[in-house]
């Protein structure tokens, strides 16, 4: 099995996910999508659990890139926290999905422990990187910058499932829009 067969599996696995959550990873309808044999996943990926957990993994990994790349092209951390709801806007753009990682949390009893992990790093990782923007943009005293970044994840998150639940990405924008009046998300 190739490093490319791997890289398939994760690639089919995340859509999937982030369309129909840990539940939704079926290793027969995985292998027919990337065209191989079902056992053949079983190769890089022994369990779902061990699947799941890879692509949780790779998902927050892929997003703390995403973020620490808008801080390099992006100087002033205002203008990031700004830019913040774009990454997950553009779940939705892609087929009505959702954050692979939102859609886990809401089987976080279900889960395994091992993509549990996972699924709250994503989490973590966002509210770190959110509280370090705050601070650096001065928005939020070092007390309050947690208790902030928490709310904004957990604002833009909500916006991303409601607006999943009515296939409205215009709904996705008004809700941010709001967050922005009310102040949540304002400089």
């Amino acid at each position: 099995m190739s490093v490319n067969s791997r890289e398939a599996i994760l690639a089919a696995a995340r859509k999937t996910a982030q369309a129909h959550g840990y539940a939704g990873l079926n290793f027969r309808d995985l292998a027919a999508e990337v065209g191989i044999k079902a056992a053949s996943i079983h190769y890089h990926f022994p369990s779902k659990a061990d699947l799941g957990a890879a692509v949780a993994k790779r998902y927050w990994e892929d997003a703390a890139a995403v973020l620490e790349s808008m801080l390099a092209e992006i100087p002033d951390p205002a203008r990031c926290l700004e830019r913040y709801p774009d990454i997950f806007r553009k779940a939705l753009e892609n087929d009505n999905r959702m954050c692979l990682c939102s859609f886990m949390a809401a089987e976080l009893d279900d889960l395994p422990d091992a993509v549990k992990t996972e699924v709250l790093t994503f989490a973590d990782v966002n509210v770190m990187w959110l509280s370090r923007v705050l601070s650096a943009a001065g928005l939020a005293s070092s007390n309050e910058c947690e208790a902030r970044a928490r709310a904004i994840f957990a604002a833009v998150a909500g916006a991303q499932l409601v607006a999943r639940s009515r296939s409205d990405i215009a709904l996705y924008d008004a809700l941010i829009e709001s967050y922005r009046g009310i102040g949540l998300l304002s400089t």
